[in-house]
C-alpha cells in the first residue's frame, strides 16, 4: 500500500498512476477531499483501491490523522511518496516573510513530519520505502526561486539524515528529484515559447519531462529492487543538472 500526498493534480497523479499500474493500492491526499474524486475513480478503473483523505501538511494534527486513517484502513503502510508542495515565484527582493513561511512550512517541515508520522508505523514492521519528492533545484539555483530552492535543497539533506536514522529499522529514504515538467504550478512559464525554446536548448535530451518519464523511477524506489539504496537523490531531469549549455563553435 502506498500513500501519495498532493494528488489532486500534477506530478502526484503521475506517480500515483505508475504505482497503481505496478500493483499498489493507494491513499491519495489533498487539502480538499472532494478534489480527489476524479482521481479515485481513475485509480479504481485500473483495478486498484484508492482511499481519498484530507491532508494539510502545514498542520501537525492533519498529518497525524491522515497517517492513522491510512494504517487503520489498510492495516499497514509500505510506501510513502512525500509529494505535497507549493511555490511562489518572485524576485528575491520581493519575497515576503509569509511567502517564505508558506513554502518552507509546506515543502520542508511538511515533508519531515509526514515522513515521521508514517515511519512510526513502518518501523515496528521493519519495512518501509519513503520517497521524498525534491527537484532539480536541490542541486541548481534559479533566480526568482529563493525559498523554493532552499526548501528543495533542505529536502535533499533531510533525506540523507532520515536514511541514517531509519536504515537500521528496515526503512529506506530516498529523494526523487524531477527536472522541468509542465504542471499547473508552472504553466505560466510554458505559455512563453521563447522560454520553452531556451529551456530545451539547455537540456541534453532537448525536451521537458513528460508524465511517463517518472514512472520507472518512482516504481523502482518503491520496490524491493532498490532495497540496498537509501539516502540518495535520483535526478530525473533530462540531463539539465549536468550544467550543459549549447556551445557555439566559430569557424577560423
Amino acid at each position: 500500500m502506498a500513500i501519495v500526498t498532493g494528488t489532486s493534480r500534477g506530478l502526484g497523479q503521475y506517480m500515483g498512476r505508475a504505482l497503481a499500474r505496478a500493483g499498489a493500492d493507494l491513499v491519495i491526499t489533498s487539502r480538499t477531499r472532494a478534489s480527489l474524486e476524479p482521481f479515485r475513480q481513475e485509480i479504481e478503473a485500473l483495478g486498484r483501491k484508492a482511499l481519498p483523505l484530507e491532508l494539510d501538511v502545514r498542520s501537525h494534527e492533519s498529518i497525524q490523522k491522515m497517517a492513522e486513517a491510512a494504517a487503520a484502513h489498510y492495516g499497514k503502510i509500505d510506501i510513502l511518496v512525500n509529494n505535497a508542495g507549493c511555490n511562489v515565484r518572485k524576485p528575491a527582493l520581493d519575497v515576503t516573510w509569509d511567502d517564505w513561511n508558506l513554502i518552507l512550512e509546506t515543502n520542508l517541515r511538511g515533508t519531515f513530519f509526514t515522513a515521521q508520522a508514517v515511519a512510526r508505523l513502518m518501523i515496528p514492521r521493519r519495512y518501509g520505502r519513503i520517497i521524498n519528492i525534491g527537484s532539480v533545484t536541490a542541486v541548481f539555483g534559479y533566480a526568482g526561486l529563493g525559498p523554493y530552492c532552499a526548501s528543495r535543497g533542505g529536502t535533499r539533506q533531510l533525506t540523507m539524515s532520515l536514511a541514517d536514522d531509519w536504515g537500521p529499522h528496515g526503512v529506506t529514504v530516498n529523494c526523487l528529484a524531477p527536472g522541468w515538467f509542465h504542471t499547473a504550478q508552472n504553466d505560466v512559464l510554458y505559455q512563453n515559447q521563447e522560454w520553452v525554446t531556451y529551456l530545451c536548448d539547455r537540456i541534453p535530451l532537448k525536451r521537458p519531462g513528460e508524465p511517463h518519464d517518472l514512472d520507472g523511477a518512482v516504481v523502482f524506489l518503491a520496490s524491493d529492487a532498490s532495497a540496498y539504496i537509501t539516502g540518495q537523490t535520483l535526478l530525473v531531469d533530462g540531463g539539465i543538472s549536468t550544467g550543459a549549455t549549447k556551445a557555439t563553435v566559430k569557424k577560423a
